[in-house]
């Protein structure tokens, strides 16, 4: 009877381990699989913010003669940028800087016998920060007319911003992140699998090159000051579990 009962345990043991050796077995070979996908967020904006630069300068021996014209030119200027319908609030004129002007001497045989002064140089930016774009635009083009004002007004390039930037990330993002699941859903209908949570969520450098340009991307977000007329642009890396 007690080898009946001993020989009886025996069995289950031997059933019991194999069961679960078995399901071991399957579970360890059961792998967990996960799709990983990149959307892209992309649109077109116009740039709502303008910032336009000129310089002046002045040139004389007498350093306050030099400083009393440049004076008269900045005034001369803001007064020119009112009349083109700019207000005072946009209009900015930095600090004066001064520099000395030095002539170096040689001797015939050239021997250096040191510097001669010959002047102060002043020099002076206006800066215009506007929403009026075209306004201002039309204003950097037409800014020669101060030449015959006597004044050598050197214009920069206009720089154009937006200042609905932040708004315009969180259009990318969900752009993006719509465009991701949506590949990802594809990949796992196609292979006969359906789609799981998500596991892993990467974003990408927000970019803003010129619209229909060649710039490159950078590694470090590419923002595009040149073109008034510019492109927004950014990844999302999503990693999905499949059943």
């Amino acid at each position: 009877m007690k080898k009946n009962l001993s020989a009886i345990i025996f069995g289950i043991t031997i059933i019991s381990a194999s069961l679960i050796l078995g399901n071991a077995i399957i579970n360890r070979n059961k792998k967990a699989g996960t799709i990983s996908v990149t959307g892209l967020g992309k649109t077109n904006f116009t740039s709502d913010l303008i910032v336009w630069e000129a310089s002046f300068s002045q040139v004389n021996r007498d350093l306050k003669e030099a400083y009393a014209d440049l004076k008269k030119d900045k005034e001369t200027i803001s007064e020119y940028l009112k009349s083109k319908g700019l207000s005072d609030d946009v209009i900015v004129f930095t600090a004066v800087t001064t520099s000395k002007n030095m002539k170096q001497n040689y001797s015939s045989d050239g021997k250096y016998l040191g510097q001669e002064f010959t002047g102060f140089t002043l020099n002076q930016t206006v800066q215009i920060n506007s929403k009026e774009v075209e306004k201002v635009e039309k204003i950097s083009r037409e800014v020669t007319e101060l030449l015959n004002k006597g004044i050598q007004l050197y214009s920069m390039s206009p720089r154009y911003y937006y200042t609905k930037l932040e708004d315009l990330k969180i259009e990318m993002i969900s752009r993006s992140t719509d465009n991701a699941r949506l590949r990802a859903e594809s990949i796992s209908e196609n292979s006969g699998a359906s789609l799981g949570e998500l596991i892993i969520a990467n974003m990408g450098i927000f970019q803003i090159t010129g619209q229909n340009s060649n710039e490159d991307y950078s590694w470090g977000g590419a923002y595009n000051t040149t073109s008034k007329e510019k492109t927004a642009s950014i990844t999302m890396k999503l990693t999905y579990a499949v059943k």
